[in-house]
């Protein structure tokens, strides 16, 4: 015997997803299962060593089952009267995870040596 209610949507949407997206017809619905499935795709790519910093050196296998890679990266401090702004001589190597945001954005912070 079919089912002869719908599917209830997540609480967790937004309601005006809630409600827009079961008035939509079937053909709509597959074009944004479509877009969905691309958006996820896109925001869950892979970190290429082409988005890191030119100077960060990822470390294998070293991100602790962290989604992201973990790099060693120096760094300027931001002191405009330490060396690392005068003279160029960056502090560290320290250790970085970077990752992507839930917007895909590239982003990273630091890990304390006890992290990984």
């Amino acid at each position: 015997m079919p089912n002869r209610t719908p599917p209830t949507a997540p609480s967790s949407l937004p309601k005006y997803l809630r409600e827009g997206i079961p008035k939509q017809n079937v053909e709509k619905l597959l074009e944004a299962q479509a877009f969905i499935d691309e958006l996820i795709e896109w925001k869950q790519r892979p970190i290429e060593d082409a988005d890191l910093p030119k100077d960060a050196e990822p470390i294998e296998d070293a991100n602790g089952g962290r989604q992201g890679t973990v790099v060693m990266e120096k760094v300027t401090c931001g002191d405009e009267t330490c060396k690392c702004m005068k003279k160029g001589e960056k502090h560290g190597p320290y250790k970085y995870l970077y990752y992507r945001t839930d917007d895909g954005t590239l982003t990273s912070e630091y890990i304390d040596n006890k992290q990984v």
